[in-house]
């Protein structure tokens, strides 16, 4: 595998898609950039293998592995899925939680394609791949805030983890986006690595990061102030999304001679 001199790690929704429209277009400069640097850009998302294996296809960067599901599993490059998976038995044991809890908790299996696209604003077809879940359930929390800790605690007691992310609490058998990170980059021969995301899920990537960028999201309240950002190592945009993430990027390069 090449030994690049740069590396990129990047969370999709909200931070290089448009929370809105889920368009990278405001990024393309950066995105052009990088491609023609043969800089490797790691998508790490919570979207399914079937979500972005056609987005990576399309960036340009098939070639790179892509961390799917929270970093509940890994999508190699050049494949379009990873081998197995744990989603039925997650369903089992969300389902056999106090009937109480459960009824707190809407996910995407309880919703199928059409509820995901009601509530994400997805096109169909797009719903559908992301009903295409192989390792982790993300969803809703309806209840009181005192039942989410009691729903989280069950949980974690099943030794299912519950992380925050940009839109939904996403619900998993473990893996984050920053175990995953750590295997990549042994892959490429640890060169210097940027990670970018909006959420709290995001948090452990952007932290072991050579360098982490908070990219800013209005739809949601922002990180609290992170481990390295007081000496420089963690970064925030002004810009939000697509914007923010081109203008950081760009602004790297320049910094890295890339």
């Amino acid at each position: 595998m090449p030994q690049p001199a740069l590396i990129v790690f990047t969370d999709l929704d909200g931070t290089l898609l448009d929370h809105d429209s889920y368009s990278p277009a405001a990024a393309e400069p950066a995105l052009a950039r990088l491609r023609a640097a043969w800089v490797p850009v790691v998508l790490a998302s919570s979207k399914t293998a079937a979500e972005i294996a056609p987005l990576r296809a399309e960036l340009g960067f098939a070639h790179v592995p892509a961390i799917v599901e929270n970093g509940a599993g890994l999508l190699e490059p050049g494949s379009e899925a990873p081998p197995g998976g744990q989603y039925a038995q997650l369903r089992e044991m969300l389902d056999a939680l106090p009937a109480d809890l459960r009824a707190g908790f809407q996910g995407f299996g309880d919703w199928g394609p059409e509820g995901i696209a009601q509530r994400t604003g997805l096109p169909r077809e797009q719903a559908a791949r992301a009903a295409q879940r192989q390792f982790s359930e993300p969803g809703l929390w309806t209840g009181s805030a005192a039942d989410k800790t009691r729903f989280v605690e069950a949980l974690a007691a099943r030794g299912i983890t519950a992380r925050e992310g940009g839109r939904f609490l996403t619900l998993s058998f473990g893996g984050t986006k920053a175990g995953q990170m750590e295997d990549i980059l042994a892959r490429y021969g640890h060169p210097f690595s940027v990670a970018l995301g909006d959420a709290p899920n995001d948090v452990e990537m952007l932290e072991r990061a050579d360098l982490g960028i908070v990219v800013a999201n209005p739809h949601r309240a922002p990180l609290p102030p992170l481990k390295g950002e007081a000496e420089g190592r963690i970064r925030r945009t002004t810009l939000p999304g697509p914007a923010g993430w081109n203008d950081a990027i760009l602004q790297v390069m320049v910094e890295r001679g890339s």
